[in-house]
């Protein structure tokens, strides 16, 4: 990603985390990081509303994913759609290193934490109308929606931790797993001559 590591976003996103890391969240102030970045406070405020959201790649992934189950083919179920469009995320990822550094950060900061939930809330918000335009009741979107992030959620550290396997996937291997657990695999056996389905 060379157009990332060298544009002004990007320095903010880095010298956010390092401060972050050494000196903690609270304690860290946007001058500081616009310093750390060799720029101006004033320029950060170009890219981020305030130091929360400098760690969350704005509406990046969000537009993204929009644009992804827009494009979508009409023969692909629900599932299908938002699988394929959440299995091509890494697409515009931040380096994985900077992803393992920033779940840390993260982790350890409530207000981060958060503002993660609050993220994620908002991308099942910009989801939902790109399902419904599809003609999926709005409804059963949410609860689509509620799945596949759920199996993105699952897949997620699995990829930043395996580096040769794909988002996609794990994202496969994770529903695998969701369908084994919710319709686990059982030996036939049979009730009055008939066998059990």
């Amino acid at each position: 990603m060379p157009r990332w590591e060298s544009d002004a976003q990007g320095r903010l996103e880095r010298a956010a985390l390092e401060l972050f890391e050494s000196q903690g969240f609270e304690r860290t102030s946007v001058a500081q990081i616009a310093g750390a970045a060799g720029l101006k406070e004033r320029s950060f405020y170009r890219y981020f509303p305030d130091k929360r959201e400098v760690l969350f790649a704005g509406d990046e992934l969000e537009a993204h994913l929009v644009a992804q189950v827009e494009a979508a083919d009409p023969g692909l179920t629900p599932i299908e759609v938002l699988l394929s469009a959440l299995g091509t995320a890494e697409e515009i990822f931040r380096p994985r290193e900077f992803l393992l550094r920033r779940g840390r950060v993260i982790a350890a900061n409530p207000a981060l934490a958060e503002r993660d939930l609050i993220k994620l809330a908002d991308i099942a918000d910009a989801l939902a109308p790109a399902l419904e335009r599809r003609g999926v009741e709005p409804g059963k979107a949410r609860f689509i929606i509620d799945v596949v992030l759920s199996i993105h959620r699952r897949a997620m550290p699995r990829w930043l931790a395996e580096p040769d396997t794909t988002l996609s996937r794990l994202m496969a291997q994770a529903v695998a797993e969701l369908r084994e657990a919710v319709m686990p695999s059982a030996p036939t056996t049979r009730r009055q001559g008939k066998p059990l389905d």
